[in-house]
């Protein structure tokens, strides 16, 4: 049967066999699985190879309300998860997304009604309860967009004059401009959603309040306060925390720093707060030597755009949390970044910041792997410096609960919740987002903010999902050419994300940039379309038809199949309880003859090479697909 001639509902061809093992295709497809809200970040790269731009687009947006916003500062998981990696380096998904927004997303000029349409909806529309949601940042907004959606009415509480959250009150402009902030969120609104700014739980309104008035309540406000550390000298002019000054800067509120400033801290929040500092205006001191003529123009053109900054970090560059893009970036605008030195004292004269005193750092991490740095005595440095921005963490502040709140917090001040549903101790109360767990990423508040909006929905109406189904598509085996059977995936190197040159990042620029099409497209291309796999038959009927001829490991390109005697595979005394065939039966009694094709899927650049070279049809190439997202995926295969 040809491929074409296989709908994409067609019944399970698989009859006989084992259903398919949901945990072995949720590990087959590593990017999606490794982003919280599930985008299927593989597809979409491959239709952007394809030209299906918008296509790409709704794969990309229909998870996720915030696509333009994580398109430019996602921490994306689903790079480091990228199986590409394997073979050279992860694809640009991140960057990649940013390119398809950029043509169809709020950002483009594209009509509300237009991206409305494309916009996965988890429930029926149904006119429900009325809920409150405490904090307009990517958690509470996620949740309240998607309620909207299913038709409930929601009203979004924040005590910032702006809306965004932390996405907006520390990311820097540079990195993301408030005009898009604006426009995700103007969106949100779009869809009937009411935003109250400036209005603060517990001041202007009661936690009571809220519970009495609404059918249910999410809380997301967030950590907006930062942890100070327990340091002397902490109560000097000059002593900032990263959330006062990033705040600071992204209200235009005034906030003096000095011309020679030290930040401590090794993530990107530091880098982000190191590159913003760097912004300032002048410096009163050449920067350390360099060798590199072409560097040197670099940092001085860097020089001319903000004061000298250096950070101290605990750990070395290896053991650093913040992206390696980060360290880059902030490397070629002249940030010196001092490792393995931890701060003592803030040293100050007349009241004001003069100096942090350090210490060596004889370990980061014990021997299980846990913060635990430890100091080596004696080793005091000063580093002379006017100001200095300590970046190591933030907490919540659940003071707008008022007293006689019900709710079960923990010791690291947050809202204790069910992790599989968000509920709080007190029904009708849901938390998620940094409140409940602690800083995280943007795309991680998202998924909360998606888990919440379906739970509130349960809550109030009764109304559940049943988990998606996966379709299967056999395609023709000779009809299957992926262009890497023809080995191209050997030459396709990673496309970095464009960037201004350092001479022009001065204030508020954005650094980074879109792609060109061509140069998106050849980066979509170095997808594996891991959706895809090479499925070998070992059900009794047709698997036992395998002639041992070891053809399909002579042919794989990436040597990712080996064909083993049973005795090979566990031992022989445990072997039937490591190998079973495809409808359960154990291998035990084929032991002495019996042989074992194992494949690495971690290895597999699905090229098909090895279905076409079996002899008796043992191997087959097959697609596992949403229902909802089949149409759109097909549409990148466009030589199957």
């Amino acid at each position: 049967m040809s491929a074409a001639a296989v709908p994409l509902g067609y019944a399970d061809p698989t009859a006989g066999m084992r259903p398919i093992n949901s945990r072995w295709l949720h590990a087959n497809m590593p990017c999606r699985a490794a982003c919280p809200v599930g985008t299927n970040a593989g597809a979409y790269a491959a239709l952007i190879a394809e030209g299906h731009f918008e296509e790409a687009y709704a794969l990309a947006r229909r998870p996720n309300p915030f696509a333009s916003i994580c398109g430019r500062i996602c921490a994306h998981p689903c790079e480091a998860a990228c199986r590409r990696g394997a073979i050279d380096n992860p694809i640009a998904i991140r960057a990649l997304k940013r390119f398809v927004c950029d043509r169809h997303g709020v950002e483009s000029g594209r009509s509300f009604a237009d991206i409305e349409r494309l916009v996965e909806r988890p429930r029926p529309r149904l006119q429900g309860g009325k809920v409150a949601v405490v904090g307009a940042g990517p958690a509470g907004l996620t949740c309240a967009h998607d309620l909207a959606l299913m038709g409930h009415q929601v009203v979004v509480f924040d005590a910032a004059p702006v809306a965004g959250g932390m996405m907006r009150l520390a990311i820097p402009e540079y990195r993301l401009p408030r005009s898009l902030i604006d426009r995700e969120i103007a969106f949100i609104a779009h869809l009937g959603v009411e935003i109250r700014l400036g209005v603060e739980i517990g001041r202007d309104l009661r936690f009571a309040d809220l519970t009495r008035d609404f059918g249910a309540v999410f809380l997301a406000p967030g950590c907006r306060r930062a942890k100070i550390p327990a340091l002397p000298g902490m109560e000097l002019e000059g002593a900032v925390t990263a959330v006062d000054f990033l705040v600071a800067q992204n209200l235009d509120k005034p906030l003096r720093l000095g011309r020679e400033v030290v930040v401590v801290g090794g993530g990107n929040v530091a880098f982000d707060v190191a590159r913003t500092a760097r912004r300032f205006g002048g410096t009163s001191r050449p920067d350390e030597p360099h060798h590199n003529l072409m560097l040197d123009a670099t940092l001085l053109a860097a020089r001319t755009a903000g004061t000298r900054v250096t950070m101290v970090c605990l750990e070395s560059l290896e053991e650093m949390p913040a992206d390696i893009d980060e360290i880059e970036e902030g490397r070629r605008e002249g940030v010196s970044v001092i490792h393995r030195r931890g701060p003592k004292t803030v040293l100050g004269e007349a009241g004001k910041v003069r100096g942090l005193q350090t210490l060596d750092v004889v370990r980061v991490f014990d021997a299980d792997g846990r913060f635990a740095p430890v100091f080596a005595p004696g080793t005091e440095k000063v580093i002379p410096c006017d100001s200095v921005i300590f970046a190591i963490g933030q907490i919540a502040d659940l003071s707008f609960l008022g007293d006689g709140h019900g709710l079960t917090t923990t010791p690291q001040q947050a809202i204790e919740v069910d992790r599989a549903t968000l509920a709080t101790s007190r029904p009708g109360v849901f938390a998620g987002g940094d409140v409940a767990f602690g800083p995280r990423i943007v795309i991680e508040a998202v998924a909360d903010g998606r888990k919440a909006a379906l739970q509130i929905d349960t809550y109030l109406t009764g109304r559940q999902s049943a988990p998606a189904p996966v379709t299967l598509k056999i395609f023709d085996t000779f009809g299957f050419s992926h262009p890497f059977a023809a080995g191209d995936y050997e030459h396709l190197d990673r496309a970095l994300p464009p960037t201004i040159p350092v001479i022009r990042r001065a204030g508020r620029t954005e650094v980074e940039t879109s792609y060109r099409q061509a140069d998106a497209r050849q980066e979509g291309s170095r997808c594996l379309h891991c959706w895809v796999n090479t499925v070998f038959d070992s059900r009794r009927m047709s698997g036992s038809e395998c002639i041992q001829c070891g053809g399909c490991a002579d042919i794989c390109p990436v040597e990712c199949i080996d064909l083993v005697s049973l005795r090979r595979v566990g031992g022989a005394d445990n072997v039937k309880d490591v190998l079973r065939t495809a409808d359960g039966e154990p291998l035990a009694a084929l032991v002495d003859v019996g042989a074992a094709l194992i494949k690495d899927e971690t290895a597999c650049i699905r090229c098909g090479l090895c279905a076409r070279r079996c002899p008796v049809g043992c191997i087959s190439m097959q697609g596992f697909y949403v229902p909802a997202e089949a149409g759109m995926v097909a549409l990148c295969e466009r030589s199957l």
